[in-house]
Order: C-alpha cells, then structure tokens, then sequence
C-alpha cells in the first residue's frame, strides 16, 4: 500500500462557482488529481489504462487534505482510496490492459 497526501488551495479555480456560497471540488478534478498523484507515486503513465470504478461517498471542498492509498491488485490493476480526515471520499480501481508505460 502506497500512500500520498496533497491539499486543494482555498482559492482552487474550479470551486469558484461551484457552487456559491458553499464551494465544493468537482469529482472530475479530485479524479484527475487522485489519477496524478498515482502516476507520479509509481513513476508510471497511466494513459493506457481506464477506470473500472470510480465512487464518490463524500464532498471536498477548498483547503482540504486529500490522502491517497493505493495499491497493484489482480494483475494490473490499482485500487485506490481517498480519505479527508479519515473519511473516505473517493474509491475506485483503474486497469491498464498492458503494462503502464514509464512517465
């Protein structure tokens, strides 16, 4: 299990507007910054794989810290989990049909 850590900025640009007066961070971003955070954890592209799962169980919002686990799993797969004070708030699995190619 590989664990990573990073915070959204309060001022994050894609909270603005969405939505106003009570600011969260769209799936979409915490997806894509999970999917980052994991390729430069394995030192791997993950541009060949696709997302077998992907569940949103809670909000983030700005000046949240993220925390990521993650994990190899039958074959080429990676299962990860993101938690905000121990809350999870993402899960999911990503398959790379061949192996990740380096970044």
């Amino acid at each position: 299990m590989v664990a990573a850590a990073w915070t959204f900025p309060p001022d994050h640009p894609a909270a603005q507007g969405h939505f106003p007066d009570d600011p969260l961070i769209p799936g979409a971003v915490l997806l894509a910054d999970t999917l980052r955070e994991i390729e430069a954890g394995l030192g791997e592209s993950l541009a060949s794989c696709r997302i077998r799962s992907a569940k949103f169980v809670a909000s983030v919002r700005p000046g949240d810290r993220v925390t990521i686990e993650y994990s190899r799993s039958r074959g080429n797969a990676i299962r990860f989990d993101c938690k905000v004070g121990g809350r999870t708030v993402l899960k999911g699995e990503v398959v790379c049909d061949a192996s990740p190619q380096a970044a």
